[in-house]
Formats: C-alpha cells, structure tokens, sequence
C-alpha cells in the first residue's frame, strides 16, 4: 500500500495562519457583539424604567384612574411598541389598563414603593413560547389618594433581529477573514519559500562534475541566509573532500604500481633463464623489501582511514614528555650517528594522551628530521607549556622551503624532497598520520621555519 504523503509545509502553514485570522477576528467579533448586546439591552432597560416613571409621574399630577378608564384607546396609542406590555390595576382589582397584544406571561417581580427612585435592579427577565426574551418591571403609583400598580414589559423583538444580523455579519467577516488569509498566506507562502525550491532545485542539479556551483544567497531572505551560507560551506566541504579523494586515489595508485612494477620486473627477469640459489635469494630479499614497503604503506592507509572516521579509540593516560621523549631519541640514536646527527632533548610536562599514538606521531616527526636534515647538524626535541597546551617541537636544519610546500607536508603521499623521491624509503604518509593522530586528540599540528635553514614541527596538545 502506497505511503500518504504529508501536507506540505505551505499547506500547513497557511492553515495555521487561517486558523489564527479566524479566532482573532471571531474573538474581536464576540467581544463587539458582547459590547453591542449589553448596550442593546441597557437602552431596553432605561426606556422601561423612563416609561414607568413617565406614567407614575402622570398619574400623579395630570391623569387620574377616571380618565383612564373612560379613554383606554388614548392610552394604548401612547405606547411606542405594539408589541410591548403596559398594564394598571388597582391592587386586588381587574386591570384599568392591559396592553398585552401576544398574551404574553410576565415574570414574578418585585413592586417598587412610590417614594423609591427605579433602578435596571428592578428589571425581571422573561420568555415568550417563540423564544424572544423580554424584560419587565413593577412599580407603585399614586393617583387622586389611590394606590395603583404599573407594570411594563418590553419585548425584544427589534433588538434580538439587530443583534441576529450583526452576529451573521460577524459570522461572514469570520469566513471572509478565513478565505482571504488562506489565499494570501499561500501566494505569500510561495513567494517567500522560493529560496528553499531554488536550494532544492540546486541540490538535485549537483553531481560529481558540478561541485564547483554555489547558490546565489543575494536575494535570499534573512532567515534564509544562514541556511543557505550552511548549504555553500557543505558544498565546498564536499568539493575538497572529492578533491582530496580522487587525488588520494591517484597517488595511490601511482605509489602501489611502483612497488609492483619493480616486483613484476624482478620476477620476469629471473624468469627468463636458470638462475644460481644465490641469484634467487637476493632476489627473494629484493622482493621482500618491496613487500615490506607496500605493507606499511597499507598499514599507514588504514591508520588514515580508521582516523578520518573518527573509529579510533583513544586509551588516553597520564604521560611524562620527559620519558617519551628520552624514549623516541633512544630508538633513532643508531640511525641519527649514521648521518652523525646530535639528538638533543629539553624540557619536561605531563599531558593525557594515549601513549602508542602518541609515539608514533613523535617517531614519524623524529625520523622526517632525520631524513631530511643536514649531515652532522643538530635535532632538537623540546616541550614548552602554555595556558591552553603543551607543545612539543622537533626542530632540524635543511634546506628552505617554500611557503606552498610547507602547506602541503601533511598531504598525504607528498613528499618534498624530490631529489631523493626514488631512493628514499618514505612513501609521505609519515606527517599525514601526525595531523591525524592531533585531530584525535584534539589538537593541533604546525609547521615553521623560525630561521634560515631550519624547520620545525609543532603538536600542540590540549590541557
């Protein structure tokens, strides 16, 4: 069964953004709707309350039970609604006046004394069969020395068709505010993660032969900009690492077919005819020694591997420089008085390493010297401590270098004595295995010729 493929990220957003336009406009709509109702129904309360002490205030001073009864029909054309409820009656006796065109039932309400001024307190709420509420009150007047009820109610007819349209209105903004948002957000949406399609796009024209193209990030907004310098920096550390790669596999190549070659060379030679068992053996020890060295240079390939991903384990302990050193110096001494090379240590510090990388790193810069260095000069192999690291040189005299070939010694298969290229037994991956061996142990590697005629190798080791 096919996967559902999820919204995309336009989608979702300008539901979101819908969503959120919806409730901020219904929200504002009920809280005006709110405010307009409680003003609909306070003007409904006051103009009951004015009537009722409009009448009580009549029937006191100018109309008088009599006059009422024998002109009902004047009274009822006083009235502003035909709809609304007006009724007087003397307390215990039929009603003088009854304005009650729906047979409406009016609330039980308090009656309110003759001296006491009205109040929306005294307002009762009722309810017609048809649902349409109503609000009515009772008060107390005096007329020619008699005591009579007023009662009024107001039904809300008018108010309840005012409200009703006002609340469809809102209903209408409500969907209006959904639709135009959703529309806008998705053509506002598409705009702004044009960028993103053109990363997109970018990413999927990429190949093996196009690692040199970049995205244009001059357009591209803000928020995107980091992004989009990420995407660039990624591409330029593909581009370095396919470099490396593919020169990493042309050296190689080169570097095996050498020993392979001479091996193959030896082999058909001694082929082509009988040969004495001495002829043989010097020939088997000639191919051994190429053997040897195509071994370690698989070995120190490994090594690099092992180290670029990041598999290595570090057994990190508690060294004293002073002994490794002393230790590394010890192991080359027989080779160093073979060129009457002094190896001369200083300096002493402890740092947490693991101790066989350690070496190892430490031989490899020790041997370079070594086999670099002018006959009958000095090595120097010293430690000096810093805030931050310790720092352990191995310093020689030879010959100048130029500043591309110092950025190019711990290249792998690079070798900068291109004079003894043939006859020397490095195959230059002796200073790419130091840098390895640093970046696990986080540190640093360097170079610099601090003088004329010397060189020296740094490993900068972390506190």
């Amino acid at each position: 069964m096919r996967a559902r493929r999820p919204p995309s990220l336009t989608l979702r957003a300008t539901l979101a953004f819908s969503v959120v336009a919806m409730l901020a406009v219904a929200g504002a709509g009920m809280y005006l709707y709110e405010t307009m109702k409680g003003a609909v129904m306070t003007r409904s309360d006051h103009a009951v309350l004015a009537r009722l002490d409009h009448f009580r205030k009549l029937l006191q001073y100018d109309l008088t039970l009599t006059t009422l009864q024998s002109s009902p029909q004047l009274f009822e054309n006083m009235l502003d609604s035909e709809d609304d409820i007006f009724i007087i009656a003397e307390p215990g006796k039929p009603a003088v006046i009854r304005v009650n065109p729906l047979h409406a039932s009016l609330p039980s309400m308090p009656v309110v004394p003759a001296n006491m001024p009205l109040s929306v307190a005294d307002m009762r709420s009722g309810m017609l069969d048809s649902g349409v509420p109503m609000r009515a009150a009772t008060v107390e007047a005096v007329s020619g020395g008699r005591i009579v009820h007023l009662t009024a109610a107001h039904i809300e007819v008018k108010e309840m068709a005012t409200l009703a349209g006002f609340r469809n209105r809102i209903l209408l903004a409500v969907a209006l505010a959904f639709v135009l948002t959703a529309l806008l957000g998705y053509v506002l949406l598409r705009r702004g993660l044009r960028p993103l399609r053109r990363m997109a796009n970018h990413a999927a024209a990429i190949t093996p032969a196009q690692l040199d193209s970049r995205m244009d990030n001059r357009d591209t907004p803000v928020e995107l900009q980091q992004l989009g310098e990420a995407y660039n920096a990624m591409l330029d550390r593909l581009a370095d690492g396919y470099q490396r790669l593919t020169q990493f596999s042309a050296d190689l190549a080169h570097e095996i077919r050498t020993p392979v070659g001479s091996l193959m060379g030896h082999c058909q030679v001694a082929l082509r005819q009988a040969r004495t068992e001495d002829e043989y053996q010097a020939l088997l020890a000639s191919n051994l020694e190429e053997l040897e060295r195509i071994s370690r240079m698989v070995e120190s390939i490994l090594f690099l591997a092992r180290a670029d991903e990041a598999q290595a384990a570090l057994n990190r302990q508690m060294l004293d420089l002073a002994d490794e050193m002393q230790r590394v110096a010890g192991y080359f001494e027989g080779l160093a008085e073979e060129r009457e090379i002094t190896l001369h240590t200083e300096g002493d510090a402890r740092i947490e390493a693991d101790p066989l990388l350690l070496r190892r790193a430490l031989s490899n810069l020790v041997a370079n010297a070594i086999r670099y260095a002018d006959e009958g000069s000095e090595i120097k192999i010293r430690v000096i401590e810093s805030g931050q690291h310790c720092r352990i040189e191995v310093e020689n005299q030879g010959p100048t270098l130029d500043d591309a070939t110092l950025g190019k010694l711990f290249d792998r298969f690079y070798r900068g004595d291109a004079s003894r290229h043939q006859s020397s037994d490095s195959n230059g991956l002796g200073l790419a295995i130091v840098a390895a061996i640093m970046q696990l142990h986080g540190g640093e590697v360097s170079v610099n010729q601090p003088a004329p005629g010397r060189i020296c190798f740094g490993l900068a080791f972390p506190r």
